[in-house]
């Protein structure tokens, strides 16, 4: 991609061919870079078992790099045709429930499935030698959305599969019983041919079993993906493959991205604001530096997202004008090479047919298209920014993995979810004007030393190397907090030895007695002489200082008297431990007191709900203001430098307009 990407999916097969010719045209106003094509096209180009018919698609391609708009192809196996499910019923997904799904809707697909895998293998490789040296094709798109309706199949194939996934991992049946506490109720395997899929039980099935299943589903999943990957790498050498991510907890909770980056040559990444939430900005901010966080840091591509309502959520909301470019421009901000839609052009038909678009059913003549023209000629200003790095304050840790143990039953409390503290504790940061990178919690206590702060906002499932870098990045001289019920189990959802907060209680420098979680809409009170008093609702502990020391007690509850929030100096650094569900107020009462031990200064000086972030590289800083208010805002510039949307000489101060974006070339 030599430009800023700017375009999005694009059906043709849905509209009759001279609407393709207006297309073009509207794309090239808008300023349209590339668009993705073919992702739903299986049954297009292959309308029977070994016969390709390419006609429309070669004339497609054609035409838009006639046009000078290049093409991200996908491989389409993410909807296999009718005939394939009709010839191979079996490669159907059967869920726990053992309700065997059906044709009709995207995403059926058993990934464990023989069948399945040669036809999108000879579908990909028939692509891949038409179109593989084609000089339109910018980027291949593999699949679409891996996880999501539906990852994991329990049907007898995926069975076996699993069965062979289980000898890889753990070798011995020994081993295996080991890491499940199969002696647990009396569930000890002697043959390997005794083990299932973790299907419907009567009562709670074995969560490490089901923490395993998830494990394989995703690498079966991910095995599908570097067979299609591998395939084009050979006849397209030198173009991109990629597959599109839904990295944020709010949409896809079935895939580990942290393993799945590492098989993309870039990542890309779908995101769909969730409308009805008063500061959804703040969540789609989480998504991109999440997204930029598996990416490795370096710039990523967002390739879908809504230029209004979704139709999918429990009510479509349209954006509000301007809004469209500001959630674009905050993905641009947070280091993505543009900004891409799904889709083009409204359907008429099917699922998605009240979903926003570029050119939505209102046509031309609509608010909505004019804001299209509008981003266009925007990403077309900041070309300049094209492989700039997003410069981050602090780092929060996130793992998947944990997040799916945690969801798992049988909980202390109902009232526990990874999702909610970690979107709380990045809100909190995020209203302190700290660009945040997320970290896998195994990340090398060299690589965390980058970060002055390292946030934890909820790690039940952490193992003892992620505990022991944990206590190097404090030994080392940084600033850890860490949220309840965090450093619990090992990688096999088994207790660690002895008391709680296990692979974390030495760098916490504490134990945990027992867990008190608190009744609902049961609140508690946590005080200190000279502090505010802080409230916490949902869960409480019993905490024993064994060298830390207390700064917030509580003085009511289950608790009343003890620690409730305490600071631990160890070697150089500096460990904080927050041991109730604090609210907004309370969370920035403790990050106020993390950050002066870290040495980040207060940014009070910038507006609330104004946004500012840097991307930087060898030919410049550039700095993203983006106001998500009603007011206008200014924000303060150490020196001058352009604006390269209005082009003006800013110095100062940078004046940002109510629901405005300025977009500021530093000099120097």
């Amino acid at each position: 991609m030599v430009r800023l990407a700017y375009g999005g999916d694009y059906n043709p097969e849905q509209w009759p061919e001279e609407v393709w010719h207006e297309d073009v045209a509207l794309m090239r106003e808008a300023g349209v870079t590339m668009v993705s094509v073919g992702i739903f096209s299986w049954a297009m180009i292959e309308p029977r078992e070994g016969e390709y018919d390419f006609g429309r698609l070669d004339r497609i391609v054609g035409l838009l790099h006639d046009n000078g708009i290049g093409v991200d192809l996908a491989t389409p196996t993410v909807v296999p045709p009718a005939w394939f499910y009709r010839a191979h019923p079996e490669a159907l997904p059967v869920s726990r429930e053992g309700v065997r799904w059906e044709f009709g809707s995207r995403g059926a697909i058993c990934h464990n499935s023989p069948a399945y895998q040669e036809a999108a293998a000879r579908v990909t490789r028939a692509l891949g030698e038409r179109y593989g040296k084609h000089p339109a094709v910018t980027m291949w798109h593999v699949h679409n959305e891996y996880g999501v309706p539906v990852l994991e199949c329990y049907c007898e194939t995926s069975a076996a599969a699993f069965r062979r996934w289980l000898r890889e991992r753990y070798t011995t049946l020994d081993a295996l019983n080991a890491a499940w506490g199969t002696a647990f109720w009396g569930q000890t395997y002697h043959d390997w041919e005794e083990i299932a899929p973790p299907r419907l039980t009567p009562t709670v099935c074995n969560p490490a079993q089901r923490l395993d299943y998830r494990r394989f589903a995703g690498d079966s999943a991910l095995a599908n993906f570097r067979r299609e990957r591998d395939i084009l790498h050979e006849l397209s050498p030198g173009v991109p493959v990629t597959t599109n991510f839904m990295v944020s907890p709010t949409q896809c909770d079935t895939i580990d991205y942290w393993a799945w980056a590492r098989e993309v040559d870039i990542v890309t990444n779908d995101h769909y604001l969730v409308a009805e939430e008063d500061r959804n900005h703040v969540n789609l901010s989480m998504a991109a530096d999440l997204t930029r966080s598996v990416a490795g840091g370096a710039p990523w591509l967002l390739l879908e997202h809504s230029t209004s309502g979704v139709n999918w959520q429990p009510r479509g909301i349209a954006k509000r004008p301007g809004e469209m470019a500001r959630n674009s421009l905050a993905h641009v901000a947070r280091g993505s090479e543009g900004a891409m839609f799904f889709q083009w052009r409204a359907s008429r038909a099917g699922a998605e047919k009240f979903h926003s678009a570029m050119v939505p059913h209102a046509g031309t003549d609509s608010r909505v298209w004019r804001e299209v023209v509008e981003l266009g000629a925007h990403l077309g200003a900041l070309e300049e920014i094209r492989g700039t790095r997003t410069v981050a304050d602090v780092a929060v840790a996130w793992d998947w993995q944990s997040w799916w143990a945690q969801k798992l039953e049988w909980r202390p409390s109902e009232d526990l979810d990874t999702r909610e503290r970690a979107e709380a504790w990045y809100a909190a940061l995020f209203d302190r004007h700290l660009t945040a990178d997320f970290v896998h919690p195994g990340t090398d206590p060299a690589r965390l030393a980058e970060y002055p702060l390292l946030v934890v906002p909820a790690l039940y499932l952490t193992t003892k190397a992620a505990g022991e870098n944990l206590r190097a990045y404090v030994e080392g001289g940084g600033t850890l907090v860490v949220s309840y019920f965090s450093g619990i189990v090992d990688e096999h959802d088994a207790v660690h030895p002895g008391p709680h907060p296990g692979a974390l209680r030495d760098v916490l420098g504490l134990t945990v007695e027992e867990f008190q979680p608190l009744r609902k809409d049961q609140k508690v009170t946590v005080g200190a002489a000279g502090r505010p008093a802080l409230e916490g609702d949902v869960w409480a502990e019993t905490v024993v200082a064994r060298g830390a020391e207390t700064v917030w007690s509580y003085t009511d509850g289950p608790a009343a008297g003890g620690p409730a929030v305490t600071r631990h100096r160890l070697g150089r650094g500096t460990a904080w431990y927050v041991s109730t569900r604090l609210g907004r107020d309370g969370l920035d009462a403790v990050l106020a007191e993390a950050c002066a031990d870290a040495g980040l200064a207060p940014r009070d000086e910038l507006p609330h709900d104004v946004e500012v972030v840097r991307r930087s590289g060898e030919h410049g800083t550039y700095l993203f203001a983006l106001n998500h208010t009603g007011a206008d805002a200014k924000v303060p510039l150490e020196g001058a430098g352009t604006e390269l949307l209005g082009g003006e000489r800013v110095a100062g101060h940078l004046a940002v307009p109510a629901g405005g974006v300025r977009v500021v070339r530093l000099d120097g």
